[in-house]
């Protein structure tokens, strides 16, 4: 059946090196799941925390489904992860001794079901923004020369 994007977090890679990247189920109520199909989703500061030994989701904006009725969802509440014990262990060795943050990178449906990748990640310094805005710079330089010559 495949996979649906739901929304991404483009800003995540801008502010991030993305060292490991988990697949994980989310624990979501009836009109999350009908708002989500219509693509009213924000990633934006969004975050994974891991508490008793479960892994949550916080800041992760769903629009409340506009047909909903009284029993419609809170927009900010924070969502339960659904992750095998060893994925949440390993993900929390990373944070509490490697100073890593876990990160949500994109919200998709697979095979009819809301799936979020979550990356473990490292900031970026503002030379290593500066850095890869100058090779994404060289490297569209490159193809738009290679473009243009294979027009002649």
């Amino acid at each position: 059946m495949g996979e649906k994007l739901i929304c991404n977090n483009k800003k995540a890679y801008h502010d991030y090196f993305i060292e490991e990247k988990f697949e994980a189920g989310m624990v979501l109520q009836g009109t999350e799941v009908k708002s989500l199909r219509a693509g009213k989703a924000n990633l934006n500061d969004a975050f994974m925390q891991v508490r008793n030994g479960e892994a949550f989701l916080h800041n992760l904006h769903i629009s409340p489904y506009d047909f909903g009725n009284r029993q419609n969802h809170d927009m900010d509440r924070h969502r339960k992860l659904l992750l095998h014990r060893k994925e949440i262990d390993r993900m929390y060795a990373s944070i509490r001794e490697q100073g890593c943050s876990a990160i949500p990178l994109r919200l998709y449906f697979k095979d009819g079901l809301v799936k979020v990748e979550i990356g473990l990640a490292k900031g970026k310094k503002l030379y290593d923004k500066r850095e890869d805005l100058k090779k994404k710079d060289s490297q569209r330089e490159l193809s738009q020369a290679l473009k243009n010559r294979n027009r002649d």
